[in-house]
């Protein structure tokens, strides 16, 4: 039930129809008695930047999930931001500050990595390889950036995109030692396919699953099928795997903290979400 002291969270982004976020939050808001709505709000590219600064006019607003095609344009709207949103050179949070500034996050990638947290995988020290530096690669290398890794390898076709993320790493993070140029999983602790490879059942291995120990822990961005053929091959050789969904589910209560509302965990998230409705 929806009333004067409901407090919203705007969901922005455009076109809006693939939003699930909202199907997620608020049967776990109505679950706990949390009086919040998650609401979604198409908005168009050229009109995002005023839409944005209004809506947190609002006096009842808790904050936004921004979503596609928003999250690099919000980077230059803030009045601050986290080394999380610099490495991934985009942002999908936003909340006001009491003294009325704006400040963003990212937690794509924090979903990411508290799945292998909560998995048992410590990260501290461990040298990673992430493949597709596309939107959801950069903000996963960002976050492992934060988790504490010795080393991260980063491979994509497109190479600019590559060394443009490298860099952003070496200017954030410049403990941590940086490779570019090879998608080859040897010696690595940790691999993720952050490509879109696995959407199609004819779509090709995002690297050589041969050469990958049974040692390392294999993840997974595709959310198609829990299941992928990249994920099967890796379980094949014996690695630990996870799947593409659990980072949705896993990045929610960051959010939730973040927003300062009663946080849960993701296994609760998945047993209430009403993704089929």
């Amino acid at each position: 039930m929806i009333n004067g002291n409901t407090e919203i969270i705007a969901h922005i982004g455009y076109p809006t129809h693939t939003f699930k976020s909202p199907m997620i939050y608020n049967p776990y808001f109505e679950e706990a008695g949390i009086n919040a709505v998650v609401v979604p709000m198409g908005c168009k590219p050229e009109n995002y930047p005023p839409f944005l600064k209004s809506v947190f006019t609002l006096e009842n607003i808790r904050g936004a999930l921004i979503t596609m095609p928003h999250k690099v344009t919000t980077v230059g709207l803030l009045d601050e931001v986290t080394a999380t949103v610099r490495v991934a050179g985009a942002c999908n949070a936003v909340k006001r500050l009491p003294n009325g500034r704006l400040v963003g996050d990212m937690f794509d990638g924090a979903g990411f990595v508290r799945g292998v947290q909560r998995k048992g995988f410590d990260l501290t020290g461990k040298r990673v390889l992430v493949v597709g530096t596309g939107g959801v690669g950069c903000a996963i290398a960002a976050s492992l950036a934060g988790a504490g890794i010795a080393a991260i390898s980063l491979f994509d076709v497109n190479v600019a995109s590559c060394d443009a993320l490298a860099l952003r790493l070496k200017d954030n993070h410049p403990q941590i030692e940086v490779r570019t140029g090879s998608n080859d999983p040897a010696d690595h602790d940790l691999v993720v396919n952050a490509t879109p490879m696995g959407m199609s059942e004819s779509d090709p291995l995002p690297l050589d699953v041969s050469r990958l120990s049974p040692h390392t822990f294999v993840g997974e961005v595709v959310m198609r099928t829990e299941m992928t053929a990249f994920l099967a091959a890796a379980q094949a050789r014996g690695c630990r795997t996870q799947v593409g969904t659990d980072m949705l589910y896993e990045q929610i209560p960051a959010y939730l903290e973040y927003f300062g509302l009663p946080t849960t965990t993701a296994d609760v998230l998945r047993q209430l979400a009403k993704l089929g409705d």
